[in-house]
């Protein structure tokens, strides 16, 4: 190979000559990248975004939540989505799928733990209303606050007809827990003893599931996050506050001790009965116990009416449709020598329809008030009407008990889904079954191996969290599919 000679002075100028060649050609590029970047700014306000949400259509005048600007770290790419134009068992597969990811059952997990922790009573759920709203905004999920003081009614799909709505319950109850596990209540003398955590967590769930499917939707799924189910009729102030607003039908899922985890019961026709409470004050003339003849006896008078209450049941009403009436407190005082001036009565009484319901109300004041005047005394009752302690029996429309058996027998099985005998409790979900089609499921949570064996109000109550995922599937299951049936 042969050199050319070449002096100093050449070889600096070649040298900055090279450099310019390499350096200026990555500047233009720069500047071209900035110009484009520039160019697209200018054209759009605001960059996009990059997310696994679409936005959807808002409510008339609800709480806006921009979150354009937002992080999306939290964010996990959990879903991918078929086409379901044409609805298979594979939709409902993907769903179950989705609902089982190991991310998502986690997540779900930890948001039922901390609503677990920090268990509030009726119209209180202020922390647990705050936890839902923040996981809707990171879910993009446009909501209206507050309904019924703490309540939440949000929205996902196109904003058009039909609507569907699913709903849970937040509030817990005034009992110490008797649980020792990691996440026991850390609010003394409050419990989420009935389950209502997970029902907010299964929603939530739910919410995820539906808006990473929201093409999918053909219509709008409503999510009503409810006060006030233990005590206070929350559902009756919600429904007064527009949380029904063009919901056309409706769907609630409530935890079972009686079933085992993930099996689904419901039933068509009453499913819960109505309940209402009573106070009666019967009044006399007060006397000495050695001289009866100088007063007026209440007692005689109060006894004679509960015997006579319990005659409304086996001689009034028909032996196949179930009726109770039971007085569950008499107070006379304790005065051993003194008939008293006044006794004071309380108790319950259930029936699976409204008239019979209203019917034993009609002969319970009549009952009192008329056996009081045998015996010369006189009689008031109260039905703590003005207190909305009266909830109506829940019904089951035949339609959306059928649409509930058909998505829930697919997603879990046939053998998983069981017909259940009515029961005496009582549900204030009834007020929503009173103004449009609806209906209410239970979901098994019984797992003797973990304990979770305890009826609800008990404050040994527990939930095996497997039923969390299964939960918020049945319930993107139902809306989903609802929409895929009834809408265009």
């Amino acid at each position: 190979m042969k050199f050319f000679p070449i002096s100093s002075k050449k070889a600096m100028f070649f040298t900055i000559f090279i450099y310019c060649m390499i350096i200026t050609p990555l500047k233009g590029a720069k500047t071209s990248v900035s110009s484009s970047s520039s160019s697209s700014s200018s054209s759009d306000q605001q960059p996009e975004l990059i997310t696994y949400f679409k936005s959807t259509t808002l409510l008339k005048n609800p709480t806006i939540i921009d979150l354009r600007n937002q992080s999306r770290t939290s964010k996990i790419n959990l879903f991918t989505s078929s086409d379901c134009s044409i609805w298979t068992k594979e939709c409902s597969n993907e769903i179950l799928k989705i609902a089982q990811k190991t991310e998502h059952v986690k997540w779900i997990k930890s948001v039922r733990r901390k609503i677990h922790e920090h268990p509030e009573l009726a119209f209180q759920e202020f922390e647990t209303s705050k936890l839902v709203r923040q996981e809707l905004e990171k879910m993009e999920i446009s909501y209206r606050f507050p309904l019924a003081t703490t309540g939440i009614r949000a929205i996902i799909g196109s904003g058009q007809p039909p609507f569907v709505a699913l709903r849970a319950d937040m509030d817990a109850l005034p009992i110490q827990e008797a649980v020792e596990w990691e996440h026991k209540s850390k609010i003394a003398g409050k419990m989420h003893a009935c389950g209502h955590d997970a029902h907010v967590a299964m929603l939530i769930g739910a919410a995820r599931i539906l808006k990473a499917r929201e093409k999918n939707l053909k219509g709008t799924v409503i999510l009503i996050f409810q006060p006030a189910e233990e005590a206070g009729n929350g559902a009756k102030k919600m429904i007064k506050d527009g949380a029904l607003e063009n919901v056309e039908a409706i769907f609630a899922a409530h935890v079972s001790h009686q079933h085992p985890t993930g099996v689904i019961g419901s039933r068509t026709g009453p499913l819960l009965a109505g309940c209402g409470f009573f106070k009666a004050v019967i009044s006399g003339k007060t006397g000495q116990a050695s001289n009866p003849h100088h007063s007026i006896d209440p007692v005689l008078a109060a006894s004679a009416a509960v015997i006579s209450l319990q005659s409304i049941v086996s001689r009034e009403s028909n032996p196949l449709d179930s009726q109770v009436v039971s007085v569950t407190s008499f107070n006379a005082g304790d005065n051993l020598d003194v008939i008293p001036e006044t006794v004071i009565l309380s108790g319950t009484f259930r029936a699976f329809s409204t008239t019979n319901f209203y019917q034993l109300l009609k002969r319970i004041r009549e009952v009192f008030t008329e056996q009081a005047s045998v015996f010369r005394c006189s009689a008031t009752v109260d039905f703590f009407e003005d207190k909305d302690t009266i909830y109506p029996p829940t019904v089951n429309d035949d339609t959306m008990y059928e649409h509930v058996k058909t998505v829930t027998s697919d997603l879990v099985g046939t053998t998983n889904f069981k017909v259940v005998p009515p029961m005496m409790g009582a549900e204030d979900f009834s007020f929503y079954s009173e103004v449009i089609p609806a209906a209410f499921f239970y979901i098994g949570i019984r797992n003797e191996t973990l304990g979770s064996i305890h009826t609800g109000h008990s404050p040994h109550f527990m939930i095996d969290e497997d039923v969390l995922p299964i939960g918020a599937a049945t319930h993107a299951a139902i809306a989903e599919r609802y929409l895929y049936e009834y809408g265009s």
